[in-house]
C-alpha cells in the first residue's frame, strides 16, 4: 500500500447538519467507519488529502485514529451536486489479507479496425480481491478488432489473485461499424449494381 494513503483522522464529538458545516468549513471532511461488528465511529479526514486519494477508485485508508491505525475501504462518497465538494465519507472497516467485492473501472486502450466504433456497455466490473491489492482499473485492449467482435466479462485480464463476481457473459465492449457508414455503404453499392443493371 502506497503512503499516500496514510491520514490522520480525528475522533468526531459533534453531529448534525451545523457541526458538518463547521468541519467543511474548517477544510475538513466528516465520515464514518463502520462494520466488522464494530460501533460505528465518526471521524474527520484532512480535507485536500483525502480529496487527492479519492480521485482513484476504490481506495484504501490507513487511517491514525489518535494513534492506533486502523485500514479502512471507501465505500460511498457524497458530494454537493453543484459544487462538487466532498460533504461525507462512509468507510468500512477491512483487515490485511482479507477479501472485498468492488467496482473496478475499465479501460480501454488502443484503436478498433478502421471505420468501426467500440461501444463500451461495462464502465467497470465486479471483483473479489484482497483489500490492500484493489487494482485501479482493468486495462483491455481493442487494438485491430474488427465489426461484430465482443469482449466479455470473462475475457478481461485480471490481476494475480482476483476472482470475476460479474455475470462471466456480461458484454463490456462491442465492435460495429456506425449505421450512417453502412447505409452509406449500402447505398453506394446499390447505385453500382442499378450502374451494372443499366450497362
Amino acid at each position: 500500500m502506497s503512503d499516500d494513503n496514510k491520514v490522520s483522522a480525528e475522533i468526531r464529538t459533534e453531529f448534525g447538519k451545523g457541526a458538518a458545516r463547521r468541519i467543511r468549513a474548517a477544510k475538513k471532511i466528516p465520515a464514518v467507519i463502520y462494520g466488522h461488528g464494530t460501533e460505528p465511529q465518526h471521524i474527520t479526514l484532512p480535507g485536500h488529502q483525502t480529496s487527492l486519494i479519492l480521485r482513484k477508485a476504490n481506495q484504501v485508508l490507513e487511517l491514525d485514529i489518535d494513534g492506533k491505525e486502523q485500514l479502512a475501504l471507501v465505500k460511498d462518497v457524497q458530494k454537493d451536486p453543484v459544487l462538487q465538494l466532498i460533504e461525507h465519507i462512509d468507510l468500512i472497516v477491512v483487515r490485511k489479507g482479507e477479501k472485498v467485492q468492488v467496482e473496478v473501472p475499465i479501460h480501454l486502450e488502443g484503436e478498433s479496425f478502421g471505420g468501426t466504433i467500440a461501444t463500451q456497455d461495462a464502465a467497470a466490473i465486479l471483483l473479489e480481491v484482497e483489500a490492500t491489492h484493489i487494482p485501479e482499473r482493468l486495462v483491455v485492449s481493442i487494438e485491430g478488432l474488427e465489426d461484430g467482435t465482443l469482449i466479455h466479462a470473462k475475457d478481461v485480464e485480471l490481476p494475480r489473485g482476483a476472482v470475476l463476481v460479474t455475470d462471466a457473459d456480461t458484454v463490456v465492449v462491442g465492435i460495429s461499424v456506425p449505421a450512417a457508414v453502412e447505409s452509406e455503404e449500402n447505398a453506394e453499392a446499390a447505385a453500382e449494381a442499378a450502374a451494372g443493371d443499366a450497362e
